[in-house]
C-alpha cells in the first residue's frame, strides 16, 4: 500500500521546545517542508508562523502537497474570537488545512454550549473558504465514555448546520502529540480511541495523531477507515522504518 497520501508529515515544536535556536529551528521546518515536497505526502502540518514561507517553497517547487497548521495549540483554551483570528490569518498565509484543538476542558468541565459554538463558528469559517478543518479532542484527556460524547457532539453540529457534500471535510482528530500523560500511558491515537472515534463521528472522517509510529501500525489504522494520519516520522513510515519520537 502506497500510505503517502494519508501522512500529514509534522513538525509542531517551538524553539524553545526543541531546545534549538530560531534559526535552527526553522531550517528543521524548512528541511520538513522540502522533504514533503521530494516525497510527495499529502501535507506538511506546521506551526501558523511557518505558513506563508511553506507556501512560498511548495509554490517554487511547483508542488501539490498541502499546507496544515494549527489554531489555538495546544491546550484549546484561546477564546473563540482568539481561534478566528489566528485562523484567518492562517488563510490569508495560504493554509489549506486547519486543526483546531478544541476546547476539551470546558467540554470536560460540562459547558457544552462554549464547545458547540465554537465548532459552528470556527468551522463555517474555514468551509467558507473552502478549507478543511479538523477538531482535535485529545483522546489521552479523556474516558472513553467522553470520547464516545464529544465525538457525536462534534458531528451532531455539523450534521446539524452543513450540507452532507461538507462532511468530508471536517475531521474528527485524535491528539496535539504534546498532551503530557501519567505512568507513560499513550498521549496519542491507539487502536481503542480511533474505533471509538469513528464509531461515534461517522459520517466526518477521523484523523489518527500521535502514537503511529510504523508502517505496518499505519496500515492497520486505514484499514480501521482513518482518512488521514499524522506523524512526525513520516518518511520513516512510508518506508518501512521505525519511527523516532512522540508525535
Amino acid at each position: 500500500m502506497n500510505i503517502k497520501q494519508y501522512l500529514d508529515s509534522t513538525y509542531l515544536k517551538t524553539p524553545e521546545q526543541a531546545n534549538l535556536s530560531v534559526e535552527e529551528n526553522t531550517q528543521i521546518v524548512k528541511n520538513c517542508i522540502q522533504e514533503a515536497i521530494d516525497e510527495n505526502f499529502k501535507l506538511i502540518m506546521i506551526r501558523p508562523d511557518m505558513v506563508s514561507m511553506a507556501k512560498k517553497m511548495i509554490i517554487e517547487a511547483n508542488s501539490k502537497v498541502t499546507i496544515g497548521t494549527v489554531i489555538s495549540f495546544h491546550e484549546g483554551t484561546n477564546s473563540l474570537q482568539e481561534k478566528l483570528a489566528e485562523a484567518k490569518q492562517a488563510i490569508l498565509d495560504g493554509a489549506d488545512d486547519l486543526d483546531f484543538v478544541c476546547n476539551y476542558k470546558a467540554f470536560i468541565n460540562g459547558d457544552t454550549n462554549l464547545v458547540k459554538t465554537e465548532i459552528l463558528e470556527a468551522t463555517k469559517l474555514g468551509l467558507e473558504h473552502h478549507k478543511i478543518v479538523k477538531w482535535i479532542i485529545e483522546v489521552a484527556a479523556l474516558t472513553d465514555a467522553q470520547i464516545i460524547q464529544i465525538s457525536a457532539l462534534i458531528k451532531n453540529v455539523v450534521i446539524s448546520n452543513f450540507k452532507e457534500e461538507q462532511y468530508q471535510y471536517v475531521f474528527v482528530k485524535s491528539s496535539t502529540g504534546f498532551y503530557k500523560t501519567e505512568n507513560n500511558l499513550p498521549n496519542g491515537a491507539t487502536v481503542a480511541t480511533i474505533k471509538l472515534m469513528l464509531e461515534n463521528s461517522n459520517p466526518l472522517p477521523v484523523k489518527a495523531a500521535g502514537g503511529v509510529r510504523t508502517y505496518e501500525e499505519a496500515v492497520e489504522m486505514i484499514k480501521l477507515g482513518v482518512k488521514r494520519i499524522g506523524t512526525s516520522s513520516a518518511k520513516a513510515i512510508a518506508y518501512g522504518e521505525q519511527a523516532q519520537g512522540g508525535y
